[in-house]
């Protein structure tokens, strides 16, 4: 791990987003909540706050960070796809842009999960960061 000890206390907020293309279908059946496994929507979004937080767990040389605030949204985006953002917040040391990229990633792990019984054919597509600010590298937008 790097050491952050001497770097100042700044907010740190991060935002990703990443895609969940599946068959139509899926989709139907995941909006009319018609998944075997749940709601998929409200778990998924549940897994992808839990990954937020365990980020360190996963990721060797992540740091622990006290989020302050982890949001995840998830929106149909066409026929067949879903859209995960999710944004992280923390007054920090270091950055919490791999908490952002963790939590869109899980979140649309637990999408495939719930529904490859149905559709295997399920791809997770162009996760990225789009947005980061606070410490010394400033902010950043994706193009």
């Amino acid at each position: 791990m790097i050491d952050v000890d001497s770097k100042p206390l700044t907010k740190r907020v991060a935002v990703a987003e990443g895609y969940v293309r599946m068959q139509p279908e899926t989709l139907n059946a995941i909006l009319s909540k018609k998944i075997r496994k749940g709601d998929v929507l409200c778990v998924s979004q549940t897994a992808g706050i839990m990954g937020a937080k365990y980020t360190p767990m996963i990721v060797p040389m992540c740091h622990p960070i006290p989020l302050s605030n982890v949001q995840v949204e998830i929106i149909p985006n066409g026929e067949d796809r879903l859209r995960v953002e999710a944004s992280t917040v923390a007054t920090w040391k270091t950055g919490v842009e791999m908490e952002a990229l963790a939590a869109v990633s899980i979140t649309c792990l637990n999408v495939y999960d719930m529904c490859k019984s149905i559709d295997r054919s399920i791809r997770i597509e162009d996760v990225r960061l789009l947005y980061k600010s606070g410490g010394k590298s400033g902010e950043y937008r994706a193009k």
